[in-house]
């Protein structure tokens, strides 16, 4: 993806989340945005030095021997005082000590994540993976123009040109989609209906079907796309049960260079695999 932005375009990411396929590219200028403001906040105290890799570390090392000492009682503790307070140490505590790795709110605005049943969670390992991580941002906003802003997806569209590659992952219609605030049939709609008139190149993450239905506000907008499709297996659930595969989908504007280039793979399956595996992996 990264020839696909112009050196003067920004990467334009409106679903921020975790960031990790930003994160992982690592354009030398962004605009990460999310309609969750626990989520900027983090990484606005990342950029404005409140949180630093030695200071997570301290504080994950603290917390983590209390919530093995006193249990589920002190995971508790913590996310009324992040309700409270909305402290991004708390937040950061919270997304790795709770049911799934699930970051959710109620219509409150309040997170509502049960306790992850794990009293060992940070362990020295653990937190040196997070404190690397975190280290790792750091470094990277240091060395690019990168900025985080609470916005809602509409405005972040508004704000690409032609130069800017635009990043989707929007929540999953059709499922639980209660992360922060609701997505709607309209929401979908409106999110289709920009993508059709924005100057900017981009990719859309989202899911095709399952082995129970379609993703029916995909099939009616996919014509005017480019429609790539690949198995995945979908982790999130709490029992092996929910646990199945999906065909995941992502929806481009234009063609990868990569494949257009690549004339000696013509079949389906081939340029599928191709464009879904430049992506980078997850991180976490």
């Amino acid at each position: 993806m990264h020839a696909e932005l112009s050196p003067e375009g920004r990467w334009i990411e409106p679903f921020m989340g975790s960031g990790v396929v930003g994160f992982n590219i690592r354009p030398s200028r962004a605009l990460f945005t999310d309609a969750n403001p626990h989520i900027i906040n983090f990484y606005n105290a990342i950029k404005e030095g409140y949180i630093t890799h030695g200071k997570a570390k301290a504080f994950l090392e603290k917390e983590g021997a209390l919530l093995t000492q006193k249990g589920e009682e002190h995971y508790y503790m913590i996310r009324e005082r992040f309700n409270n307070d909305s402290d991004p140490f708390d937040f950061l505590f919270l997304s790795r000590a709770c049911f799934n790795g699930v970051i959710r709110f109620n219509k409150k605005g309040l997170y509502n994540v049960p306790f992850g049943h794990k009293l060992e969670r940070f362990a020295q390992a653990y937190v040196t993976k997070i404190t690397n991580q975190i280290k790792y941002v750091e470094s990277a906003i240091k060395q690019y123009d990168w900025s985080f802003s609470c916005a809602d997806f509409r405005d972040a569209i508004d704000e690409a040109t032609e130069k800017d590659f635009l990043y989707f992952d929007p929540p999953y219609i059709g499922r639980h989609t209660d992360y922060y605030s609701s997505w709607s049939d309209r929401d979908e709609e409106e999110l289709f209906n920009s993508l059709l008139t924005t100057p900017a190149k981009f990719i859309l993450s989202t899911w095709h079907s399952n082995q129970y239905r379609h993703n029916l506000m995909l099939a009616r907008h996919a014509s005017r796309f480019n429609v790539f499709t690949k198995e995945h297996f979908y982790h999130v659930g709490a029992s092996e049960a929910n646990r199945s595969s999906m065909m995941e989908a992502i929806v481009l504007n234009y063609l990868p260079q990569s494949i257009t280039q690549d004339q000696s793979n013509t079949t389906e399956e081939v340029t599928q695999l191709k464009l879904l595996e430049q992506r980078p992996v997850e991180y976490r």
